[in-house]
């Protein structure tokens, strides 16, 4: 009796069990049963798109140089320091003119000997004149005491020569500002020895700004001169900043280490780009076959982005897809559609697998 109670309670449960599984469903089915949504539908059209080569660069003045002294001596004083902004002309620092000073004396010396050479020999030029005139001495030895004087006259010219250029040396020992700017780097100190041609300071207008760069020879062959290219940068209101730039500097040959070539794209003046900011470039490659969809039409699904694609039965299915650059109000799909697929732009509703999809496009 109790084995046959215990036969009927199992097979009770049994049946219980089968018939709930019978009725349940996936929570996808019984979500997709649920109705149809309204919803605009595109379809994928493949378009030709620009290809574009991004390549960081700084940007800088255009008019930037390295001052240095022509002379040799020991920094006296700087005036001016890192950071500071100077007008044309400005005294920026001073060498000690000490060896400028005994070179003027000892052009002096040799002008004040030259001077006496040439009173002796335009003496015995005046003297011998007469003579020969007289034709009291040979015309051979007239034509040498007449060599003499003209020697004489040159020396003399070389003397001064030489102390005009001692005395401008001495204006060299005050380093002024060629034009006006801002001290952006300083490489020497007060009491250091300096040599001709030494970058002491440099010296950066605030006037037009530039953008230098380095790209490959691929891009570089795609350059002109005015040729606008994009640039961005970021400004000093913190946001990011896209504004066109012309190229105005091409440099054929190619770094023999980095293989690339210097590029100086012009800013206008009211791009507000400021000197020393990172800048990128962006340079145009030619054209590529791609997608582009509306932005709108991008959805995340478990932090996975993709669209909701409509099969020809009407029903939208999500599909994930690899996303590219932005572009015209909308976003690349470089991977996950083809040509002629349709997809959701925008709906009137919840949009999830299985949902039957009616409305424009449909």
């Amino acid at each position: 009796m109790l084995k046959r109670i215990h036969g009927v309670l199992v097979a009770t449960g049994l049946a219980a069990l089968l018939g709930g599984c019978g009725h349940s469903s996936p929570p996808e089915q019984a979500h997709a049963s649920a109705g149809e949504v309204s919803a605009k539908v595109e379809t994928v059209r493949q378009q030709a798109l620009p290809i574009y080569a991004t390549f960081p660069g700084s940007v800088v003045s255009a008019d930037q140089v390295q001052v240095a002294s022509r002379l040799t001596g020991y920094v006296r004083k700087l005036y001016v320091h890192e950071g500071q902004t100077v007008t044309k002309g400005q005294l920026l620092l001073s060498v000690d003119p000490t060896d400028v000073k005994g070179g003027i004396e000892q052009a002096r010396a040799a002008v004040s000997k030259a001077e006496a050479a040439l009173a002796d020999a335009k003496a015995n030029y005046e003297r011998y004149q007469a003579l020969y005139q007289q034709h009291a001495v040979p015309e051979q030895r007239f034509q040498q005491i007449d060599m003499a004087y003209k020697v004489a006259q040159g020396n003399y010219a070389a003397a001064h020569a030489a102390l005009n250029t001692a005395r401008s040396q001495l204006t060299y020992a005050d380093v002024r500002a060629p034009f006006a700017g801002t001290v952006v780097g300083k490489f020497i100190d007060a009491g250091q020895l300096t040599t001709p041609g030494q970058p002491l300071l440099t010296l950066q207008s605030s006037g037009h700004m530039q953008v230098q760069v380095q790209v490959d020879t691929r891009a570089f062959d795609h350059l002109r001169l005015d040729q606008k290219v994009g640039v961005t940068f970021d400004g000093a209101d913190f946001k990011r900043h896209t504004v066109d730039g012309v190229v105005e500097r091409l440099v054929n040959a190619a770094d023999p280490m980095t293989h690339s070539h210097t590029v100086k794209i012009g800013l206008a003046d009211s791009s507000g780009a400021a000197s020393g900011a990172y800048a990128r470039v962006q340079i145009s490659l030619g054209v590529q076959p791609g997608i582009v969809v509306p932005l709108s039409a991008v959805q995340r699904r478990a932090g996975i982005q993709g669209v909701f694609v409509v099969g020809k039965d009407g029903v939208a299915e999500f599909r994930m897809v690899q996303l590219g650059e932005p572009m015209d109000g909308g976003v690349v799909v470089l991977a996950g559609l083809v040509p002629g697929e349709r997809i959701v732009v925008s709906a009137q509703g919840d949009l999830y697998n299985g949902i039957k999809v009616k409305g424009d496009g449909a």
